[in-house]
């Protein structure tokens, strides 16, 4: 097969979610009993504990187009908006994930944006938290992780895991300082060369850079996600995403 194009080498994903939704209730998830089905929304899946009836995505009427993702009223349990896991670093990087959102309160919940090498449809959080304690779930991730559960309640951290580089364990190593304020947005933006290498930004700022963050050949899946903590649902609102790559002509 040749190794060279022309056209589509260099692609763009993007959406502004300007309408699509899956309404909370009366969700049934894949491989249910009930039957259930993958949801699409413009080409990312919809993921999590959907048979539950305040977990999902429904459209906004905002500015700009927001889809609200909720977490279910159970710790550990909630919704993400994935691609499938195709992502290479060492093949189509480098690679951006991007996306701009809020929480209309920083209370309890958990938010995690950018790579993970998990997407299963009942996707959990890639790792959990306990007060600056971070407890790895899935083997591959980096991205952007606001958890209620950790003594710095309401600021974004930056955890990664895979590569050579040591995985992130204590909260405090790898806190950005910036804190979301409620129905207020951030940009997060999360770039990984085709070395591992990543850079995190938050509203355009570079924030943090770890060389081999992540594995530079285990594939992995852009995604953001909501998940609930306690008794009470977890909503996080998404203006967009935004992710970049380059394809592998080779395969």
């Amino acid at each position: 097969m040749a190794t060279v194009q022309s056209g589509y080498g260099t692609c763009v994903y993007f959406d502004d979610f300007l309408g699509a939704e899956i309404p909370l209730a009366n969700n049934v998830a894949y491989g249910t009993t009930a039957g259930g089905c993958n949801y699409y929304i413009n080409g990312l899946k919809l993921i999590g504990d959907l048979a539950e009836t305040d977990t999902g995505a429904v459209a906004l009427a905002k500015a700009n187009g927001f889809i609200q993702l909720s977490g279910n009223n159970e710790d550990g349990k909630g919704a993400a908006l994935a691609s499938e896991t195709v992502f290479s670093p060492v093949l189509n990087g480098p690679l951006v994930f991007e996306t701009r959102l809020e929480r209309a309160a920083v209370t309890a919940g958990v938010v995690f944006a950018g790579f993970c090498n998990t997407a299963a449809d009942d996707v959990a959080e890639p790792m959990t938290s306990t007060t600056i304690t971070i407890t790895p779930v899935a083997t591959h991730y980096a991205g952007f992780l606001l958890d209620s559960q950790f003594t710095a309640t309401a600021e974004w951290h930056m955890p990664h895991k895979g590569g050579t580089a040591t995985a992130v364990t204590v909260s405090t190593d790898c806190d950005s300082g910036v804190t979301a304020v409620a129905a207020s947005c951030n940009v997060l933006r999360l770039e990984v060369d085709s070395n591992g290498t990543c850079r995190w930004y938050i509203d355009g700022v570079l924030k943090q850079t770890v060389e081999d963050a992540v594995s530079t050949t285990t594939l992995q899946a852009a995604m953001v996600g909501c998940w609930g903590t306690t008794t009470t649902a977890a909503t996080v609102d998404v203006d967009y995403i935004a992710i970049e790559y380059n394809r592998d002509w080779t395969v």
